[in-house]
């Protein structure tokens, strides 16, 4: 089970809506099913929906089992960058969401898997195959699997930090080092529940990596390559807003850093390192920067 504490700013508020301002479920709906499932319990104890928090209370969660969803197969155009019996390697565009929800019941990536291929782990849950995910925002490669054995082994990579994914973003302000090392846990944000942010008492265990590759003195701002040891999300978004310098676009995280750029995040994952399920030999896929991207990038030059 995961366990988080209630701080004093959820003080009096609905165990439901704890647990789902928490990031325990997406969801108040979620969070209900959890509780009559028996999968939550409140300082050892199991309680209701209805339970008022108290500051201190010790609360452990498990993760609802898949449910058959009401997913749909959809024909839209995917840019496979590999594929073979095991998995199915795409290059997301930006603007494409990875799953159903917060109002996205059609037209999402699992959607376009689905009615790609027929041969894919846990087809009848609300993402097929999908290892993992990224940003609507965000474009570049994710990883699905295509059986049940695939995806078994390619997630406890992704839990032990053995598969490595790589994003290029370009951030607001100059950063003078070369290199460095983001150590700072990740929770969710209690007063704005569609954000993260660095939360040191309570947060999750969140490491990133990050490499200068061209500063753009100019334009006061700084492309980098980075790399996840961790997968919080929206991690390089909020690693780098909370070092003060916010990925450019980015309309949740930073100020003023919409001037260049206003249509979502410049966050590309563009590399991904894993052991294949098959073979237990390390493969590594890459893709370019889309378009979008090296536009921003030659206007800048």
């Amino acid at each position: 089970m995961d366990k988080f504490i209630v701080e004093a700013s959820l003080f009096n508020k609905r165990l439901d809506e704890v647990l789902s301002i928490s990031g325990a479920y997406n969801s108040r709906t979620s969070a209900q099913k959890a509780l009559k499932k028996g999968l939550v319990l409140v300082n050892g104890k199991a309680e209701t929906a209805h339970y008022k928090v108290k500051e201190g209370d010790e609360i452990s969660y498990e993760d609802l089992p898949l449910e058959k969803s009401q997913l749909e197969a959809e024909q839209i155009p995917l840019d496979v960058v590999y594929e073979d019996e095991d998995v199915l390697l795409i290059n997301k565009p930006q603007g494409l969401v990875v799953h159903p929800g917060n109002g996205h019941h059609s037209g999402t990536l699992a959607n376009a898997i689905l009615g790609y291929s027929k041969e894919l782990a846990n087809p009848e849950s609300e993402r097929p195959g999908l290892v993992h995910r990224i940003d609507k925002d965000t474009s570049g490669l994710i990883l699905s699997a295509k059986n049940e054995e695939a995806f078994a082994f390619l997630s406890a990579q992704l839990k032990d930090h053995t598969m490595h994914r790589e994003y290029y973003a370009l951030v607001k302000g100059i950063i003078y080092e070369d290199d460095g090392k983001i150590d700072a846990p990740i929770g969710r944000n209690p007063r704005e529940p569609l954000k993260n942010m660095v939360d040191v008492e309570h947060g999750k265990e969140s490491i990133t990596y990050f490499h200068v590759e061209k500063r753009y003195k100019i334009s006061d701002c700084t492309l980098i390559s980075c790399r996840l040891l961790t997968g919080r999300t929206h991690q390089i978004r909020v690693h780098m807003d909370y070092i003060g310098h916010p990925v450019i676009g980015d309309p949740l995280y930073g100020r003023d850093n919409r001037k260049i750029y206003k249509n979502g995040q410049l966050l590309h994952a563009y590399r991904l390192t894993f052991i294949h399920p098959t073979s237990k030999k390390e493969v590594s896929f890459s893709c370019p920067l889309p378009d979008y991207f090296t536009s921003v990038l030659d206007e800048l030059k």
